[in-house]
């Protein structure tokens, strides 16, 4: 009894369907999430965003997908130039610096006799007087969202110097009447939403790989849970790990060969490592207490996890390969669902504290310690670091929020339809 009541409180179980095919099969192009900025930097930079010349030929406006990346992060003030301007404009350096943009983006969208667009993109330093950056990328129109996405991008990695995210994907589950739920993939701001999963019967865990082509997760579609890796193009699924008793919360190396995952096999829930194709499972973590939710390191020779050996749930890290483990919180009795950031220097998690459930971030270096959200569960980092995804209870709802590791920056994620959670931020794409 007292392995199954700390198993649920480790594990923060949502059940969603097991009816699974292709990413490709079932499409909507609205966005089933909407986001709502409710926090800003301290120092927003300025920068003006111009129409894009011709950009009505798109199937959606590039200048204002731009501007809506942009603003949605929090580290910019968007200004709206209020005229359209092409790569190829002449610019007045001195009348945007007047208008109080630092910088400017100009562009232009063209079909070419294939049909596909051509979206071309300019980059203005206007206190330097001088061209940041440039960029041209020919695309089916279907794929303008993305084309204004990466441009998105390049201005936040010009003017921060880190890179941007606002091409990458997310995946979360959604509940609808208690009986039928979806694991949804959409783009970062909620558009271009894909059901991947779908039905009645339980899945826990979601988990990206490393290259954004496959999910692993847990169905308890043989009355069992079952560790499953599922292909997003392709549909195609395979078991990762079936062992006796337990499979649960699979995480992926960073070099996408390996995954950690929790098995009770051997009498009470331990840290496996398994090779992806399902052969080479080991033991890893040694403990008379349950050991879970592992999550590799972002060099791969760590794995951090979840154990209760100390007599409460506490985060813990021992070598990828296995072995001695070194406790890594301390404060609060109850810290669960360990996360890494992908430039390894920030750990984030769940701690109970005050009567209530909130994310917390940690300087590794420093030890340091921020709490960044109340009422928070399921954290995932943005794949730059710089954000986490969490669920949270609002409204008598279950929804997403978002908030910048520093705490400044906070957005929700709200949908109209059912409880939505279970958040994982996918990686970068090739």
């Amino acid at each position: 009894m007292r392995v199954m009541k700390l198993m649920k409180n480790i594990l923060p179980v949502v059940l969603f369907g097991a009816g699974l095919f292709a990413a490709t099969a079932a499409t909507s192009t609205r966005a089933q999430v909407r986001v709502e900025i409710a926090g800003v930097a301290s120092n927003q930079i300025p920068v003006a965003v111009a129409a894009f010349a011709d950009e009505a030929m798109a199937p959606a406006q590039v200048s204002a997908i731009i501007k809506a990346d942009l603003e949605r992060s929090g580290v910019f003030k968007v200004i709206d130039a209020g005229t359209v301007l092409s790569e190829n404009s002449a610019i007045d350096y001195g009348q945007w610096k007047s208008r109080g943009a630092d910088a400017l983006v100009v562009g232009s969208v063209r079909r070419g006799a294939d049909g596909r667009l051509d979206v071309r993109y300019k980059l203005f330093d206007t206190i330097k007087a001088a061209e940041l950056s440039t960029m041209a990328n020919t695309v089916q129109p279907k794929s303008t969202r993305l084309a204004a996405h990466k441009i998105a991008d390049d201005v936040y990695e010009k003017l921060t110097g880190t890179r941007g995210a606002f091409s990458t994907r997310i995946a979360y589950v959604t509940m609808h009447n208690n009986r039928d739920y979806r694991l949804e993939v959409a783009d970062a701001d909620g558009e271009g939403m894909v059901v991947a999963a779908y039905g009645k019967e339980p899945i826990i865990s979601p988990a990206w790989s490393p290259d954004g082509t496959r999910v692993a997760y847990v169905s308890f579609e043989d009355r069992k849970p079952v560790v499953y890796v599922q292909n997003l193009v392709t549909g195609a699924r395979k078991v990762v790990s079936n062992e006796k008793g337990s499979n649960s919360a699979p995480a992926w190396s960073p070099d996408g060969a390996r995954l950690a995952v929790t098995l009770s096999k051997d009498g009470h829930s331990q840290v496996y490592g398994v090779n992806a194709d399902g052969s080479g499972i080991r033991r890893l973590s040694n403990s008379n207490g349950i050991d879970t939710e592992p999550q590799f390191s972002a060099d791969g020779r760590s794995i951090y996890f979840t154990s209760d050996r100390s007599g409460g749930p506490q985060i813990y890290k021992m070598s990828a390969d296995g072995g001695a483990a070194t406790r890594i919180t301390f404060k609060g009795g109850y810290n669960i669902s360990p996360r890494l950031s992908s430039d390894g220097k920030t750990l984030a998690w769940i701690s109970q504290r005050d009567g209530g459930f909130s994310l917390y971030a940690m300087d590794l270096a420093s030890g340091q310690e921020l709490r960044l959200a109340e009422g928070a569960t399921e954290p995932s980092f943005s794949p730059n670091g710089k954000y986490l995804m969490y669920a949270t209870k609002g409204g008598g709802r279950t929804g997403l929020a978002v908030v910048s590791v520093d705490g400044r920056v906070k957005q929700r994620l709200t949908t109209q339809a059912g409880n939505i959670r279970e958040p994982n931020w996918g990686p970068f794409m090739k």
